[in-house]
């Protein structure tokens, strides 16, 4: 089990690669973990986006701007609550 935690760690976003990607001529997103992704916009701005499902049905919002929310300061706590409260509806 050892090598799949190395692995789903090494796979999770940095500052560093954050703060690096470039705009396209299309969006494109980058996942995280746990559904949680940064959305790069063809305007160069970037914002999360969490994906999840809801009585089977794929769904996905907009949490925030990036950098207004950071990486470590919130994003990835504020994006499996979002989950759970989806659940209990």
């Amino acid at each position: 089990m050892g090598s799949l935690t190395h692995k789903w760690l090494t796979h999770m976003l940095t500052d560093t690669k954050l703060r690096t990607l470039k705009p396209r001529a299309s969006a494109y997103r980058i996942a995280d973990n746990n559904g949680l992704c940064i959305e790069v916009r063809p305007s160069g701005s970037k914002v999360w986006r969490y994906r999840y499902r809801y009585a089977g049905k794929p769904s996905i919002i907009t949490m925030a701007e990036y950098p207004v929310m950071g990486l470590g300061g919130g994003a990835r706590r504020a994006g499996p609550p979002a989950r759970s409260s989806k659940g209990r509806g």
